[in-house]
């Protein structure tokens, strides 16, 4: 049976799980006990096929035994990495372990068990999109072998702010993503990056009861979105890039956002 892997046991990696592992063997992974079995107990009774995993995402060893685990099971023909965490409950080093670095643990990983027509998504975010990073830099956040992430020079410009962290760390998700593209075509696999905008989950309650909530719910209704996303919506495009209707499709990104990057770009008051 072909096996889907999910990384991040929350409202976005349940979602995305519910929308595409109907039929499949899910392995749902998280770094978290609780959330992790209440999430396979509540799937399993959904009459999925789910087996979980625990997995601390910026622990290079335990994703490769994620993807081992997950390959012994059958064929893997999708990856959806949802695991992160947030600048709004994180510090620096948490941000860049995790959502830096975990993001390239599990494209290491999940190449050598890829096979033709493998899809790995990484969820990166809108964020990524406005980070102000120089060229060599960017290239080197795309292509620095991973046991060197985090000592490079750059991530010593974020300081002490994990919204600079933050915004960092998707913003190399997102070209690591494309830097990786050409290695996964020559398997007969895809990888790509999501960015979602603000999407109700937990992290993004998180978000909006911290210092910079009141400045993002603003932009929502200035954008003229006037709502959250839903992770249901980032399913629905994660099922796209996982799907046969995407099969010219790697090594790009994808903004659902609800028109937060087009409104910031082109009609934000200077």
């Amino acid at each position: 049976m072909d096996v889907v892997v999910v990384t991040g046991a929350g409202g976005m990696g349940t979602a995305v799980a519910r929308r595409i592992a109907s039929g499949r063997t899910l392995v749902l992974a998280d770094a978290h006990a609780e959330s992790l079995e209440r999430a396979v107990s509540s799937m399993d009774s959904e009459g999925y096929q789910v087996r979980g995993v625990m997995t601390d995402v910026s622990d290079a060893d335990a994703v490769s035994r994620l993807a081992r685990t997950a390959s012994a099971d059958g064929p893997v023909t999708a990856v959806v990495h949802t695991a992160g965490v947030s600048a709004a409950t994180s510090t620096v080093r948490q941000i860049m372990e995790v959502d830096l670095a975990g993001t390239a643990h599990l494209i290491d990983a999940f190449l050598p068990v890829a096979s033709r027509g493998t899809s790995l998504v990484c969820i990166a975010s809108m964020a990524g999109h406005y980070a102000q990073i120089g060229a060599d830099d960017e290239q080197l956040l795309a292509t620095a072998p991973t046991v060197d992430l985090l000592n490079l020079p750059v991530l010593a410009s974020v300081g002490d702010d994990p919204i600079a962290a933050y915004i960092l760390a998707k913003r190399a998700n997102q070209v690591r993503v494309q830097a990786a593209a050409l290695d996964w075509n020559r398997r007969g696999a895809r990888i790509n990056t999501v960015s979602p905008g603000v999407i109700s989950t937990g992290m993004a309650q998180a978000e909006a009861e911290s210092a910079s909530g009141e400045h993002m719910m603003a932009m929502l209704d200035a954008c003229g979105a006037g709502r959250t996303g839903t992770p249901g919506e980032i399913a629905e495009v994660v099922a796209f890039l996982t799907g046969p209707g995407s099969l010219y499709i790697t090594g790009t990104d994808i903004l659902v956002d609800g028109g937060q990057a087009a409104w910031l770009r082109r009609h934000r008051p200077s």
